[in-house]
Order: structure tokens, then sequence, then C-alpha cells
């Protein structure tokens, strides 16, 4: 008898090929619990990259800001099973693990990368209009149940950007995109002051806070009467903020760390207006018209100054009748947008809309109106506290 010639050993190369094929996420994270060789190589952080340029990440569902509970998506079926998997997998009551503090409640400020950034705040009731709160801050990862304590802003580093706690108006904390670059995350604070608006950036590799970004309105050439910026929204690696009453954006470049001010095409001084990633270095432009039943859409670029041009004429995207609707931002390639009916009967309803294909999907209903998005990929890829 001639005995079979053994098969050849796929080379790990030749194993990252298929693995950049498997399409489901939760196919990868099955096949990364096959044996100790696959996970080795689905674990690795310049593999994740590959896979998440070619995958998104899935929207899974939709995380309660005020940490009463995870709600999994409704469709697509594949999304959906995923969801429900990590409804059950993960701890969304946070207050079960995070420390109590007596007179504040916690609250998710946002979601990203796996990881929960919450704030602590005063119970309604509790704060004092004459001292100025600086809230404690945690990051979470509801998977595993852990999370980490950030400390407190230094003073020295507030005065080191000409900020007194007195003349604080506004504090915001964010969660920089991470892009797989390693374990370690990074948290953004912007505050906004009287006369400046600066941020902070801590990161977990070292443990620290530093000074970020610093820069007086009149220098942005803003209006202090009209200094409030709303619909925070990120592309490309900077944040953009919809300044009130003008057509102007506040613009954060995370990889200078510089803020502008960036003119938005005539006529956009509308309350609502969301930026996000169109591909190809594009950027998308939406807002709510129509007595916030229909969506416009604009593709957008910035010009090398402090200006977007429009590069395409408005799209009018009609949305599902029966809903007024309000954008909560963008997401990973989508807009996520939550339909309040006509009576209060009827639950408030959430929508996503994919920016490459601009299809309008239902998320699920959650009567609670303060949201935000959970993605996920699989959990080999999940990046602990």
């Amino acid at each position: 008898m001639v005995s079979r010639r053994p098969l050849p050993a796929l080379t790990d190369e030749l194993l990252e090929e298929i693995f950049l094929r498997l399409g489901s996420p939760a196919d990868l994270a099955r096949a990364s619990i096959a044996c100790v060789a696959f996970r080795r190589l689905i674990a690795d952080l310049s593999f994740l990259r590959r896979y998440r340029s070619l995958h998104p990440p899935p929207l899974l569902g939709l995380v309660n800001a005020y940490g009463r509970g995870f709600q999994p998506a409704e469709a697509p079926p594949a999304s959906a099973a995923l969801g429900r998997a990590i409804g059950r997998a993960a701890d969304f009551s946070f207050e079960d693990y995070l420390p109590r503090v007596t007179g504040s409640r916690w609250q998710v400020r946002d979601v990203r990368d796996g990881r929960v950034l919450m704030e602590c705040i005063p119970e309604e009731g509790d704060d004092d209009d004459e001292e100025i709160f600086f809230p404690d801050l945690a990051v979470c990862d509801p998977l595993s149940r852990r999370y980490l304590l950030l400390p407190p802003i230094p003073d020295d580093l507030l005065a080191s950007v000409q900020v007194q706690k007195q003349f604080v108006e506004d504090f915001r904390p964010f969660l920089v995109p991470s892009g797989f670059e390693g374990t370690s995350f990074r948290v953004l604070v912007r505050m906004d002051s009287t006369e400046r608006v600066v941020t902070f950036i801590f990161s977990s590799a070292d443990g620290h806070w530093s000074a970020g970004a610093s820069v007086s309105w009149g220098d942005l050439g803003i209006p202090l009467g009209h200094r409030r910026v709303i619909s925070g929204s990120q592309a490309y690696g900077c944040f953009y903020w919809k300044v009130v009453c003008e057509d102007k954006c506040l613009k954060l470049d995370t990889s200078s760390m510089e803020f502008s001010a960036v003119d938005l095409p005539p006529e956009r001084d509308g309350y609502y207006v969301i930026i996000g990633e169109a591909g190809e270095g594009k950027i998308g432009m939406f807002s709510l018209i129509d007595n916030h039943t229909s969506l416009c859409y604009s593709i957008i670029r910035q010009n090398g100054g402090e200006r977007f041009d429009q590069l395409k004429m408005d799209n009018i995207i009609p949305l599902p009748v029966g809903y007024s609707y309000h954008i909560h931002g963008s997401y990973e390639g989508y807009i996520i947008m939550s339909g309040f009916g006509s009576t209060r009967d009827v639950p408030n309803t959430w929508f996503s809309l994919e920016i490459k294909t601009l299809r309008v999907e239902r998320i699920c209903q959650m009567r609670f109106g303060c949201v935000d998005p959970y993605f996920g990929f699989p959990l080999s890829m999940s990046q602990r506290i």
C-alpha cells in the first residue's frame, strides 16, 4: 500500500488570510478558541487592525446612559444574536460593581472599543450651585466587570492652561478611539470657561493627566454669546462640535491637539448638525429637516484651510413615518437616531443609518431617551481594563 503524504502545514500568513475572510465576528471568536495557535494569531494587534479595517464592528445594542441595562439590537440577525449573547455575558448595571458615592450616581458618558466611560454626578437636588463640581470618572469593561478610577485633574495642571474652577461652565469627558494601537486607552476632557476652551488627556499607559489644547474663544472667532457647542461627533481622528446659532464647527485634531473653528456651508446654523466619515477622506454632514422627519445629507471636504466645501448637493433621506427624530451622533460609520412617537404610550424607537449605503434600519425600542450605542467585536479582541 502506498502511504498518504501528510498535508502541508498552513503557514501563519495563510492562516491570517483565511481569518481575514471570516465576515462574522462571531465566527472569528469561535476560531480564536479552537486552539492556542489560532488564538495567538487572532489576538495579535497587527491582525486586529487589518480585520477591523475590512470588517467594521457590528452594532450590538444600546447602553442606557443611567446604568439601567443593555438593550440588544433586533437586526440584522447576526448582530442580534451576538447582541443577546453580550447582554447575557456582560454586566451593564455598573453600580453593582462601581464604588458607591453618597449623594451621587454613576452615569454613562461615552462608549467605545468595548469600554464604557462613567461619570459620577450628584443626585437631583443635591448639587451646590455655588461650588463648581469636577466629577469622578471611571472606565469600565462590562464583560470582565473590571474598572479603573481616574485620578482628579491636578490643580497645578489646571492653572498651567489658565483654568479657574469658578469660571468653568461645561465639563465633557470622551473616550479617544484607540485604533487597536495597544491595550492602553485615553480619556479626553473638554472644559469650556467664560474665556477659553481647553482639553486634558488621561493615558492609562502612565496613569497621569496632561494638558492638551487650549485657546480663547476670541482667537477662534466665535462670539461670546454663541460659544456653547453641541452635537459632538468624530471623523478621521478629529472631534467636531456644532456651535449654537453659527455656521461653524469647533474642531479638535487629536493628532496635533489643536483647536480650530471650521466654517460650514451656508445656512447650517440649525440646531442638529452631525459630522461623520463618508469614506475616501470625505466627510458627511447630516441634519434634520421637515420638522425633524427627514434627514439632509451632504458630502463635504476641508479645503486645506478652515472651511468645508460642499462636494455633492444635498440628498434628502426619508425616514420611517410616524416619528419625530433626534440625531444622537455618528459612530463607526453609522448615524444613530431616536424616533419619538405621537403619544407617550409609544416607546422610543431607535434607528441606525449606515453612511456608506444610506440604509436605515431599526435597532430596537427603548423608553429611555439617553443611550449610547455598543459596537462589539469578538471577545478575544476586547481590550480589557
